[in-house]
C-alpha cells in the first residue's frame, strides 16, 4: 500500500474553472481568501506571485504554481502595481480575460480551481504547504503540463467515460506536484509527506495503511521499526503531527467517511473493515471525532452531493 496514493484517492481531486489570462504591459490581478486550492500554468511571458509577509515568487513560461487560498494572493507584474479583483473578471470555466495596457511585455497564464471531496478535505493539511512552485526546468514540468492539455481536452468531449479519465488524469497532476524533487517535504514541517521522508516512520504509515483493521499498538509499530517503544512514539508525533494510534484513528474514521458517503456497505459492515470490534465502538468513536453518528453524517452528505 502506498499512503500517499490513499489520500490521494479519498480527497478525489477534480479541475473547474479552467480559464485564460491575456495580460499586456503592467497589470495585477487578485484573489480573495477562499480556503481552497488554486493553480495556474504560465503559458508565456512572465509574473510575479505575492502573498502577504512572503518574498514574492517569479514565474517564468512554462511554470506551474499550486496556491492554497487561506491567504489572498496576487498574480502582477510588479508589487505596485494596481489590481483587478479575479472574482470581478472570471465568470468562470472557459473565459479569457484580457487585462493592461496594448503595449509592453504580453504574458499568457492558464488557470483554475481544485475542488476536492469535502468529507475528506481536511487531509491536504498534512500535504501542502502555502505554495508549490514547479519550475519550467524541473522534470515534473514538462508532465504537469501534458495532463492538463489532455484535462482540457477530455473536458471539451464530452466522451464516454470522461468524468472518469478527467478525474485520473487531476490525480495524477497532483502526484506529479507533490512527488517533484523540488518540492521537499521539510516544507511542510509535519504530515503524511513529512512521515514518507523518515524511513521508519514511513515502514509505520505504510503497515497501518495496508491493515487498517489489524489491532495496531504503540508497541507493535516500534517493533516493526526496530525501536523503543517511546523513541517511536516521540519521533513520530514530532514527524507525523499525531502519535500513532491516534494518527490511526483518524485514518480509520477518513476510510468511514468515504464509505459512508460513497459506499454500500452498512455501519456494522464498515466498523469491522476499518478496525473496529464493533458497530456501537464505532459509532461512539465516528461521533466523538466528527460531531454526528454515522447514520447522520451518510445522510447529510448524499444531500449535499450526489456523487
Amino acid at each position: 500500500m502506498d499512503p500517499f496514493l490513499d489520500v490521494i484517492r479519498l480527497l478525489r481531486p477534480q479541475a473547474t474553472l479552467w480559464s485564460r489570462v491575456e495580460a499586456t504591459g503592467r497589470w495585477g490581478l487578485s484573489f480573495q481568501q477562499h480556503d481552497d486550492l488554486l493553480f495556474c500554468l504560465v503559458e508565456s511571458g512572465s509574473c510575479e506571485l505575492i502573498r502577504p509577509g512572503q518574498a514574492s515568487l517569479p514565474l517564468q513560461a512554462a511554470d506551474f504554481v499550486l496556491v492554497r487560498t487561506s491567504t489572498p494572493f496576487r498574480l502582477a507584474t510588479d508589487a505596485g502595481v494596481e489590481d483587478t479583483d479575479s472574482e470581478a473578471v472570471i465568470p468562470g470555466a472557459g473565459a479569457v480575460v484580457t487585462l493592461g495596457s496594448g503595449s509592453g511585455p504580453r504574458t499568457v497564464l492558464r488557470g483554475g480551481r481544485f475542488v476536492f471531496d469535502t468529507a475528506n478535505e481536511q487531509l491536504l493539511t498534512g500535504l501542502l504547504p502555502q505554495a508549490v512552485h514547479v519550475q519550467a526546468t524541473s522534470s515534473a514540468s514538462e508532465r504537469v503540463r501534458a495532463l492538463l492539455a489532455m484535462n482540457e481536452s477530455e473536458s471539451a468531449m464530452s466522451a464516454p467515460g470522461g468524468e472518469f479519465v478527467i478525474t485520473r488524469l487531476m490525480e495524477l497532476v497532483l502526484v506529479e506536484i507533490l512527488r517533484n524533487p523540488a518540492f521537499q517535504p521539510d516544507q511542510v514541517p509535519t504530515g503524511l509527506l513529512a512521515g514518507l521522508g523518515d524511513p521508519a516512520m514511513a515502514q509505520a504509515l505504510v503497515a497501518m495503511h495496508g491493515d487498517v483493521a489489524r489491532r495496531w499498538t504503540t508497541a507493535k509499530l516500534a517493533r516493526l521499526c526496530g525501536m523503543s517503544r517511546s523513541a517511536f512514539a516521540a519521533r513520530f508525533a514530532r514527524i507525523v503531527g499525531p502519535g500513532p494510534v491516534q494518527y490511526l484513528q483518524q485514518w480509520r474514521i477518513a476510510l468511514a467517511k468515504d464509505e459512508l458517503r460513497h459506499g454500500l456497505r452498512s455501519v456494522g459492515e464498515i466498523a469491522l473493515a476499518v478496525g473496529f470490534q464493533s458497530g456501537s465502538a464505532f459509532s461512539t468513536a465516528f461521533t466523538r471525532a466528527v460531531g454526528c453518528s454515522p447514520r447522520q453524517f451518510a445522510e447529510s452528505s448524499r444531500m449535499l452531493s450526489p456523487q
